[in-house]
């Protein structure tokens, strides 16, 4: 598992994706945060508030991220190097678990440079580092849980074809159903008898809680429980080769 992390991160920063996913979203996320008019412009809104960066940060995410994981697997049976991995003895537990670490370390430096926004809107504060922390680190908390969700889903997508692009849109797809479409499904008139559980199934529902400020171990679960669902799917998906 150690090999197939450190290989995964060589690959990574050896390559230009990485640095222009890093760049793509610290350069958006700055647009608007700082640039653009609008309600996410900080500036704009008089407030010494990051409510504008981690209500942009999913969204974003739910592109940058796919955009990390896609080549994981897909790149491997391309170039059928996925079958040399296989044979080499590590299970396949193992070799996605691995895969997926890299994955959430990658995001996890990705969103470390964002902290320079934090640090300016503590100083623009009145006095000066006036700012809600509690709600600021929960927020942190549930973009990291929420990346990681987004990658075992990316992650299982790459799993299931060769193709870098099939697997980018199939995981944007899923993303955004568990996120968003699973809260618009349930506000449907005819789904009423179930929109209490649906909207409880929603990415979004947990992150905004963790938004808060208020750690609540439930959401923690979910998060946890999510990821370990979408990587037991992958590797069901790998060890399919055997029947």
């Amino acid at each position: 598992m150690k090999s197939i992390f450190i290989r995964e991160m060589q690959n990574f920063f050896s390559s230009l994706t990485g640095y222009v996913i890093a760049i793509v979203f610290l350069v958006l996320t700055g647009l608007f945060l700082w640039v653009l008019p609008g309600y996410t412009n900080i500036l704009d809104s008089g407030y010494a508030t990051l409510d504008s960066l981690f209500l942009l940060a999913p969204w974003l995410f739910l592109f940058l991220v796919p955009a990390a994981t896609m080549r994981m697997f897909a790149d491997e049976k391309k170039a059928g190097t996925i079958e040399l991995i296989l044979t080499r003895p590590i299970s396949d537990t193992a070799l996605v678990v691995g895969k997926y670490l890299a994955s959430i370390v990658l995001v996890s430096i990705i969103l470390i440079p964002s902290l320079i926004f934090v640090y300016s809107v503590a100083k623009l504060g009145s006095p000066v580092g006036n700012l809600d922390w509690a709600a600021t680190w929960g927020s942190y908390i549930g973009l990291f849980f929420l990346a990681a969700a987004y990658a075992s889903i990316g992650i299982f997508t790459s799993s299931l074809t060769d193709n870098t692009i099939v697997a980018f849109l199939a995981s944007v797809a899923l993303s955004y159903l568990f996120y968003d479409g699973i809260v618009w499904f349930a506000e449907l008139q005819s789904m009423e008898w179930a929109r209490g559980v649906l909207i409880s199934l929603s990415i979004s529902e947990h992150y905004e809680s963790l938004s808060r400020g208020v750690i609540d171990s439930r959401d923690i679960l979910y998060f946890i429980s999510f990821s370990l669902v979408f990587l037991l799917l992958t590797r069901v998906k790998l060890e399919s080769r055997k029947w």
